[in-house]
């Protein structure tokens, strides 16, 4: 258990981190507790506010530290399950870094699951269906900020809360149509919930399963 703000633990390949990476000048408080890399949850209390601003990020993710080339990966294939509350706003993610984390000329690229009242960065740029659910494409490039040059989202037009998907298939789409470069570069899958407000009141967010690996 942690309720520190960066606070978390190794498990194997894994690491789970309570990344409230984005509290301050709110009131805002968070905890995690683990037993494992694919059993956690987090008791989150926090307002919202007028600029609907993610605060938070709980969330657990693997480090791909040799960087490998995107063109040389046969597959990413990962899977996921959680059971979070429909109360305030969030949602659940997979959060991934390409090129680079959280710096210039890095790219982040999202998978929303479960979308509870929140709008992603930028504008809608394309639509697909993968692995058998259909999203709306977003993106927004050429910001320089504290997170990256580059994000996009991909948005499930209807929520699910579990499944199993090889993220070379979004990676690819993106590469397709020009979102980023063809020699692009894996660093690290998360997982977790991006939390903007809990409507001032203790809620929980469970994660019940999780698992990336490379074909």
């Amino acid at each position: 258990m942690t309720s520190q703000q960066f606070g978390g633990w190794s498990d194997g390949s894994y690491y789970i981190t309570n990344n409230m990476w984005n509290v301050s000048g709110y009131s805002v408080s968070q905890t995690l507790y683990a037993c494992s890399y694919h059993s956690w949850y987090v008791v989150a209390n926090m307002a919202n506010d007028a600029h609907a601003t993610v605060k938070t990020y709980p969330n657990v993710h693997m480090d791909f530290n040799n960087h490998p080339a995107i063109s040389a990966l046969g597959s990413v294939n990962t899977s996921f399950a959680e059971s979070t509350p429909d109360v305030g706003i969030y949602e659940d993610a997979y959060d991934i870094w390409i090129n680079g984390i959280a710096s210039a000329g890095s790219t982040e690229l999202m998978i929303w699951n479960q979308n509870n009242g929140q709008t992603p960065g930028g504008s809608p740029v394309g639509s697909t269906t993968l692995d058998g659910h259909a999203y709306t494409v977003w993106q927004r490039n050429g910001e320089v900020s504290s997170a990256s040059t580059n994000y996009i989202a991909f948005v499930a037009n209807t929520n699910y809360t579990s499944g199993s998907m090889n993220l070379k298939d979004f990676f690819s789409y993106a590469i397709a149509h020009g979102l980023m470069p063809a020699s692009s570069s894996l660093y690290q899958v998360d997982y977790g919930a991006e939390l903007v407000s809990t409507n001032a009141a203790p809620a929980t967010f469970s994660f019940t399963n999780f698992s990336v690996s490379t074909g």
